[in-house]
């Protein structure tokens, strides 16, 4: 008698956070959500201050530079400054969400949420809603809302690329097995940004996978294969038209092109001189009163350095730095290959688009079109960079 009225008992006494726990033990996911259960290290908490860093100096410059533009559109100067401040607020939500989450079971979800992001490739080109800049038909609005497909792939194919090579890592040298799914995933990618005239993007995805590739252990006489077709592919598309022949080859004298393909760029490195070591001071440059284009997105370096100076530069480069330390120290450490993988791809991804954004700001590598990661203005960028910014924290968590 008494034993038939135990189990009830027994039931009704366990407390929400144990029934939770019995169900997913009972599911097999049990040792998946214990992922997401271990205190914060040092590791995670360098992240996590940098990231916030870099969000709130971008947020600043962002006030300060995209106040001309706004009043020249006929806009309030906090126009453009409050829609970054709200894709920051839903940044924070996705940064949060992807920590808490246990990141292994991600792996339910890979394939489907790179299907979805294919899809919206295509909606740049639906009549009404797609955006046409500079060119490029890259851009969706919906009325005061718009946001760049390709940003959300980038992530995408990212986690896909490291679910595939993660699960077969002891097939890595099977080309059928490993790499040919891989690279279908890439060149689909690669073929809907260039439809979309996106050079800049489709170079940054083929680096991710690139990178992850490598530290999948794939042999490297594939990964070089690939990257430098990758390579004759980017020149070919480069050169077959005068106009992006003249785009990216203005760099390589602008003494010559500063007043047509490399004026932007001129007026860039003028408005870096003119910062010095403090710089003029915020709000108080030049440079972003029609002078170089695009002050407050591709090229807010150039606003960073006249206004902050050496030492804002400083600040910037440096953060991006300890980014790439702390993320490759998460990558070493991570409890499995999945995750590994994951922090190590999300670590370069920011590393060589901070590199290929800063280079082009200084006249050291063509102009790609390519925001700077935390810091620029735009939503959808700032967006899934907090929010792979969160997965690379929770990776970080739970380093062994």
């Amino acid at each position: 008698m008494s034993t038939a009225t135990s189990a009830p008992t027994t039931s009704r006494a366990m407390t929400l956070a144990q029934r939770r726990r019995a169900v997913l033990d009972r599911g097999g996911l049990l040792s998946s959500r214990r992922i997401a259960q271990k205190p914060a290290n040092m590791t995670f908490f360098v992240i996590f201050f940098t990231v916030l860093t870099l969000v709130a100096f971008g947020l600043v410059m962002v006030m300060s530079s995209s106040s001309i533009v706004a009043l020249n559109r006929g806009l309030s100067p906090w126009k453009m400054f409050f829609k970054q401040l709200m894709w920051a607020c839903f940044g924070g939500l996705g940064m949060a969400f992807l920590f808490r989450f246990p990141y292994s079971m991600l792996r339910s979800f890979v394939f489907p949420v790179l299907v979805g992001a294919y899809a919206l490739m295509f909606l740049p080109f639906v009549p009404n809603i797609g955006v046409s800049t500079n060119g490029a038909r890259a851009w969706v609005a919906f009325g005061p809302v718009g946001f760049q497909p390709s940003e959300f792939l980038k992530l995408a194919l990212l986690v896909y690329c490291a679910n595939l090579l993660g699960r077969r890592q002891k097939e890595v040298a099977d080309f059928n097995r490993t790499t040919r799914p891989v690279m279908v995933a890439l060149i689909i990618s690669v073929l809907l940004c260039l439809m979309q005239r996106d050079l800049g993007g489709a170079i940054v995805m083929t680096c991710i996978v690139l990178t992850v590739m490598c530290l999948a252990g794939i042999p490297m006489r594939i990964v070089n294969s690939i990257a430098g077709s990758a390579v004759l592919a980017a020149l070919f598309l480069t050169l077959v038209t005068s106009s992006r022949r003249n785009r990216w080859t203005a760099f390589l004298n602008l003494d010559e092109t500063k007043g047509s393909f490399g004026y932007q760029v001129w007026q860039s490195i003028l408005s870096i001189s003119n910062g010095g070591i403090s710089g003029v001071g915020v709000g108080a440059g030049t440079g972003k009163w029609g002078y170089v284009p695009l002050a407050h997105s591709d090229f807010i370096f150039s606003t960073i350095a006249e206004e902050m100076g050496l030492i804002g530069v400083t600040v910037v480069i440096g953060g991006f730095l300890t980014l790439v330390v702390a993320g490759l120290r998460a990558a070493l450490g991570a409890e499995e290959r999945f995750g590994a993988l994951l922090a190590g791809g999300i670590t370069m991804w920011f590393a060589l688009q901070a590199i290929i954004n800063i280079g082009g700001v200084t006249g050291s590598m063509p102009v790609t079109g390519l925001t700077l990661p935390l810091i620029s203005y735009g939503g959808s960028s700032l967006l899934v960079c907090m929010s792979a910014a969160g997965l690379l924290m929770n990776v970080a968590r739970n380093m062994k």
